[in-house]
């Protein structure tokens, strides 16, 4: 066998109903599916037998531990040369594993991953939050769909790579969020380069309101501080812009603020002074609205797709900013170490 897909699970039997519907497709067979249940009190088990005679399908139910030692527990199990990592909020088209199959054949990669898109099918708040992780006018430009980068990172929704490699580096650590990316650290350390293929894609949901969206760019906040303490030289520029977006958007609030109050109670003869600084203040944050407004409702061609996105954008930006400043002010002005820092488990 050739291939092990590991999917970690954590109450999402209908997204494991989608997933394992669109692996029926494929047109390469050579693969098993492994489910790891991470202590659901919502399980996918039923889900997982209705497809046990169509997919060489092994389902596990563990403790909750969080999907980075979920996707070991899996690999541990698994047959396949390859384990390729999916989360389970995604959907692959017919031709994932050949694509793959493809490029692994020719030799060119012993590790890689690939990018998402959204679904025509998708709910509008799929859609819009799916704009903001991937649009140029937030941070989204940098998650993979790139033809030409010098060192790629794969993510854990889409990530492939030898087994024997991934059980020699240790798989995934005991990171409570950025696990991923630190492991592809770790591949890029040991003298691997993942490969970015551009046409094993997969159609990635996401999460599902507002708020959930909020906590996960929170903990990928907090994980870029971690990230740097682990592996020294990798906190980038780009990784900065949310925080510095962030800053600016409260700072300019305030200045408006300030700006009404004394237009209500300051002296009457410079009432204007204050109405253009209000102006001032609140144009910037009001341009980038609009400007996320129009283009992703010119991509999505909807209006609405692209009003939802404006929220989207800067859930985005300022959750992943403000996770930033807490991990920023725990590591390195505390100096608490990473798991006194951050003592919750966010997986339950």
């Amino acid at each position: 066998m050739n291939y092990s897909i590991i999917v970690p699970v954590y109450n999402r039997p209908d997204e494991v109903d989608e997933l394992l519907e669109s692996l029926c497709s494929q047109t390469v067979k050579d693969f098993e599916v492994i489910i790891v249940e991470d202590g659901s009190q919502k399980t996918c088990k039923d889900v997982c037998d209705k497809y046990a005679n169509i997919l060489d399908l092994h389902y596990y139910y563990k403790e909750n531990s969080g999907p980075g030692q979920s996707r070991n527990y899996g690999v541990e199990r698994a047959k396949g040369n390859y384990v390729i990592i999916l989360d389970s909020d995604v959907v692959v088209p017919p031709g994932y594993i050949s694509n793959i199959e493809r490029r692994v054949e020719s030799g060119e990669c012993v590790a890689f991953g690939g990018p998402d898109a959204t679904h025509p099918s998708f709910t509008t708040i799929h859609k819009a939050i799916s704009y903001s992780m991937t649009s140029f006018f937030t941070t989204g430009g940098i998650r993979g769909g790139k033809k030409k980068l010098d060192k790629f990172y794969p993510r854990s929704f889409n990530m492939g790579i030898r087994r024997d490699i991934y059980l020699k580096l240790g798989g995934f650590s005991k990171m409570r969020f950025g696990e991923d990316i630190d492991f592809s650290y770790r591949i890029v350390e040991a003298g691997y380069q993942p490969q970015l293929l551009t046409d094993a894609w997969v159609w990635h949901k996401r999460r599902t309101d507002f708020r959930k969206f909020f906590r996960q760019v929170y903990n990928s906040g907090i994980a870029r501080i971690n990230l740097e303490k682990r592996h020294p030289g990798t906190l980038k520029l780009v990784h900065l812009l949310p925080t510095v977006f962030t800053v600016g958007v409260f700072l300019l609030i305030l200045i408006g603020a300030l700006g009404r109050i004394m237009m209500v109670y300051g002296n009457p003869e410079h009432f204007y002074c204050w109405y253009w600084l209000v102006v001032a203040a609140l144009s910037p944050i009001l341009l980038y609205a609009l400007l996320i407004f129009i283009d992703s409702a010119i991509k999505n061609r909807s209006l609405y797709v692209g009003l939802l996105s404006v929220p989207a954008a800067f859930v985005q930006l300022m959750g992943y900013g403000l996770g930033f400043i807490e991990s920023w002010w725990k590591r390195c002005v505390l100096k608490k170490d990473e798991f006194t820092a951050f003592e919750k488990t966010f997986y339950k």
